[in-house]
This record gives C-alpha cells, sequence and structure tokens, in this order.
C-alpha cells in the first residue's frame, strides 16, 4: 500500500569522519577530531524499534481481516460492516506507520552523522 521511507543508517564499519569542516579551505586549528552525531544515532535506534512493533501490527490487522472476509467465519449479514471497519482500520494503521515513519526519515535527514567532538550536538529531540 505505502512504501517505507529510507530508513537512518548505522555507523557503518570502516565508516570515517568527512575529511574536513568544509572541503578546499584549509582550517587555522588544523585536523578536527569527528565523533558519530548521538541524536543520529538515536533515530537509527528509534528506527530500529517501531518498525517491529508496527509490522507485528500491521500483520494481526492482516490476518484479522483475512479471517474476517472468509465466509466460513462470517455467515450474518452483518459481516459485511465488520469487514468494511476492518479495512478502514488497515487504511489508517497504514498512514499511521507512513506519518511516523516519514517523520524520523526526514529528521535524520536534516540531522548531520558527523559532528565535531568538541562541539555539542544539535539536539534533535530539545
Amino acid at each position: 500500500m505505502f512504501v517505507d521511507p529510507p530508513a537512518p543508517q548505522p555507523l557503518q564499519p570502516g565508516e570515517t569522519p568527512p575529511a574536513s569542516a568544509a572541503p578546499g579551505l584549509p582550517s587555522p586549528d588544523g585536523a578536527i577530531a569527528w565523533e558519530f552525531n548521538p541524536d543520529y544515532q538515536r533515530l537509527v535506534t528509534m528506527w530500529r524499534q517501531v518498525l517491529p512493533t508496527l509490522d507485528t501490527l500491521t500483520s494481526a490487522l492482516d490476518k484479522a481481516y483475512q479471517l474476517a472476509r472468509s465466509r466460513d467465519v462470517w455467515d450474518a449479514p452483518v459481516s459485511g460492516r465488520y469487514v468494511e471497519e476492518m479495512a478502514e482500520w488497515r487504511t489508517r494503521l497504514g498512514l499511521y506507520r507512513q506519518a511516523i515513519l516519514t517523520s524520523i526519515s526526514d529528521q535524520a535527514a536534516d540531522t548531520p552523522r558527523w559532528v565535531p567532538a568538541n562541539a555539542g550536538a544539535p539536539h534533535a529531540f530539545s
């Protein structure tokens, strides 16, 4: 139904910080010590916590929807209303999932992966 936005990428083995603060411009203080941004890492962790929960909710609702559509389960004329309501719940859950994952992805896109070690990292959750 919906395509998940791009996930924030964790620190990869062998990944190195940027070469300089501004490419092509020498800095007066020489080399800058960099650290992986802890706020960006929190976004990676949040994505990894939220995605399995959303997948579990989606699969549970999909299973219930498939059972509700079966004539073996429902024999009453009122069953159509319940199936329609479950279809609406599935749509709303899809929209909720899209909103949550998009907000995390957008925040990760706006948060730098590397920050100078002596500077305070931008606070994504303040």
